[in-house]
């Protein structure tokens, strides 16, 4: 008898397989209800999954087939956790070049955008920060950063596109009042940068450098840069209606954006450690975590999504 897919992390906590695997079929759906020609290759995402296994048990994803759809849920997960991890090791080289650098974490906002707004701001947005970067006081501590872009939606069916950005100073940033941003600068470079008639909310913290967990790290800082863009609660819902219009604003809204973005010094790592930043031919299967990590490989352990019991099955 076959059966239900045990994948679980180091710790014990189940890998939400089946769950991204509901909402991808969600959305496939919804897809087909808007005649996207791409909903039977979203269907068909991540519906036999191949892991290598251990001694123990533990599992490894060897082989799938992932769609790779700006929105699928189940891609979206792989994706903030390769994001992640794979920034975690360019922020440690980072680190170990230029051990007095500091870090501040960003985030800039504009005010909501309607579906048909919504491409044109998110260029906007990305031109707005280029410019922002290249402001004397800016540049002249700018090591290097990483930018992403995350979109919520709204009770009335608006776009909140904000920006967060992991800006990796010099010491010297610290230092003085001619080298130092607050708030209200970085408030009023971002509404220049902008070009905006009103003044935007900006967050700024400085970040600690270590690597561990906590509220105000490092690694917390990466995990929310790395995250999904757009999480799945926006989009599916118990409102089938309000979710197609959703989807469809999102899908023409994304098509041809780049949502993470890195410069600097943090760019130049990326290349060095050959991490790949081409978003179509990525690689979905290794998200290079120290949790996916097994021993020597025993077994080949193959699951396949079953449709009418919603869960995968060995």
């Amino acid at each position: 008898m076959a059966k239900i897919l045990q994948d679980t992390t180091k710790s014990g906590k189940q890998r939400p397989w089946r769950e991204r695997k509901i909402e991808n079929v969600k959305y496939a759906d919804y897809l087909e209800m808007l005649h996207y020609r791409k909903a039977r290759r979203v269907k068909e995402c991540g519906e036999v999954l191949r892991f290598i296994a251990d001694d123990e048990g533990r599992l490894k994803l060897a082989q799938t087939w992932f769609c790779k759809s700006r929105l699928c849920p189940l891609c979206n997960w792989r994706r903030a956790m390769k994001q992640s991890n794979q920034l975690m090791q360019i922020l440690q080289v980072a680190v170990g070049r230029e051990p007095k650098g500091r870090f501040i974490f960003l985030t800039l906002t504009e005010e909501n955008a309607s579906g048909t707004e919504l491409k044109s701001r998110l260029r906007e947005m990305t031109r707005a920060f280029n410019r922002l970067i290249k402001y004397k006081k800016v540049a002249k501590n700018l090591l290097g950063f990483v930018r992403s872009t995350e979109i919520t939606v709204s009770a009335n069916e608006t776009y909140h596109q904000h920006m967060h950005v992991l800006l990796f100073v010099k010491s010297s940033y610290f230092a003085s009042s001619a080298n130092y941003l607050s708030q209200a600068e970085w408030t009023k470079l971002w509404q220049k940068a902008r070009k905006l008639d009103y003044m935007p909310i900006v967050h700024v913290e400085a970040i600690k450098s270590n690597l561990k967990k906590g509220k105000n790290s490092l690694l917390a800082s990466a995990q929310e840069t790395a995250k999904y863009q757009v999480k799945s609660k926006d989009i599916l819902t118990d409102n089938q209606e309000r979710d197609l219009r959703v989807v469809e604003d999102l899908e023409q809204g994304l098509a041809g954006s780049r949502m993470l973005g890195f410069g600097g010094l943090l760019r130049d790592i990326r290349k060095e450690l050959q991490l790949d930043a081409d978003e179509e031919n990525e690689n979905l299967i290794d998200t290079s975590g120290d949790d996916e990590e097994i021993g020597d490989k025993v077994r080949e352990v193959v699951a396949k999504w079953n449709f009418e019991r919603q869960n995968y099955f060995v």
